[in-house]
């Protein structure tokens, strides 16, 4: 019999990860780690046991770590419970740990995010487009109370939530609603027109005041009233947001971001108006830190789903906002400056 596919064991993982979460967590606390042991032995450093692994199986808690070393400590308890458990009996090679690839278990093309209940991580940035796109690969969320653990030594660190993503889910909620929404109308439209309209989408940066606005606009760019309304609501909101920066000795937003907004009206058809000065925002923005989809990008951009079920914000490095996949909420309206 032919070992199993990395689509195959991501499959058995979905259909027993409810089982899996609580392995896992029963060894987090100390239950049935000796088990474990022999596949923790080889995930560890020079082939020594983790630094961990003691205090757990004799006082079930873990040492004072920081956030980063405490997914290290989640990923190993979940490789050593698919070995042992999952997996048993599929003659499954070891599997390694290795996100210095790109992905954390490359031998189930599987990332693991082990966000706690501020639910964010930070994740290597590669592309603009996988805010609309996703990944190369599907995650496993686990939320954890490492927040509210450390808080409350010796450490006993606990799994509260999970949730499988594809792929293509790992993109941001709300960019692709609004990728979705217009998508069809703009290939058919005019093409030069959708891929301004895509990489403002994947380079909006929704703490500048006109990036915020503007977006606000492309949400609605197929409702001419909604847009005419925004625009003169823009007016007070200018105002409104320059005396609280004054307030703060903020500098102010210049005159010109109001007239980009301005201009929009003036434009035939609105619609237009809106994506050119989506555009401008970003070449003035980002110069040279932009650059349109490749053909691979593109492609997913006019195929995929655009089915982004997380807050992206974009930086030097993604933040990853999970918040919605656990309480419908997040602050994924808010990028950081």
């Amino acid at each position: 019999m032919s070992p199993p596919t990395k689509a195959s064991l991501r499959r058995r993982l979905q259909d027993e990860l409810d089982p899996t979460i609580n392995r896992v967590n029963a060894a987090l606390r100390g239950k049935s780690i000796v088990k474990l042991e022999p596949v923790l032995l080889r995930l560890g450093r020079g082939g020594h046991l983790p630094h961990w692994y003691e205090g757990l199986k004799r006082s079930h808690t873990l040492p004072n770590l920081d956030g980063k070393t405490i997914g290290s400590v989640v990923e190993m308890i979940l490789v050593a419970v698919l070995e042992t458990s999952t997996f048993a009996g599929l003659q499954v090679p070891p599997l390694r740990i290795n996100p210095a690839r790109g992905v954390d278990l490359p031998d189930l093309d599987l990332g693991v995010k082990s966000p706690s209940t501020n639910f964010c991580t930070s994740e290597p940035f590669f592309s603009a487009y996988e805010r609309l796109t996703g990944s190369d690969h599907d995650a496993l969320i686990l939320l954890t109370d490492y927040q509210e653990a450390k808080k409350r030594p010796p450490l006993r660190l606990q799994i509260l939530r999970h949730r499988y993503l594809r792929k293509t889910q790992i993109a941001d909620h709300g960019l692709c609603a609004t990728a979705r929404k217009h998508r069809k109308a703009l290939l058919e439209e005019n093409e030069a027109w959708a891929r301004k309209f895509f990489r403002f989408l994947a380079y909006v940066n929704q703490s500048d005041w006109l990036a915020k606005r503007l977006l606000g606009l492309a949400e609605n760019l197929d409702v001419e009233t909604t847009i005419r309304r925004q625009v003169a609501d823009s007016e007070d909101d200018f105002q409104r947001v320059n005396a609280a920066r004054e307030e703060a000795s903020r500098p102010p937003i210049p005159e010109e971001d109001l007239e980009s907004v301005r201009r929009v009206a003036k434009t035939r058809p609105l619609r237009l108006g809106v994506i050119d000065a989506a555009d401008n925002w970003v070449l003035s923005s980002l110069k040279d830190a932009s650059r349109p989809p490749n053909d691979n990008e593109w492609q997913r951009l006019c195929d995929g789903p655009l089915d982004g079920a997380i807050g992206m914000s974009f930086a030097l490095q993604w933040r990853y906002n999970f918040g919605r996949i656990f309480n419908g909420s997040t602050d994924e309206a808010e990028d950081s400056d």
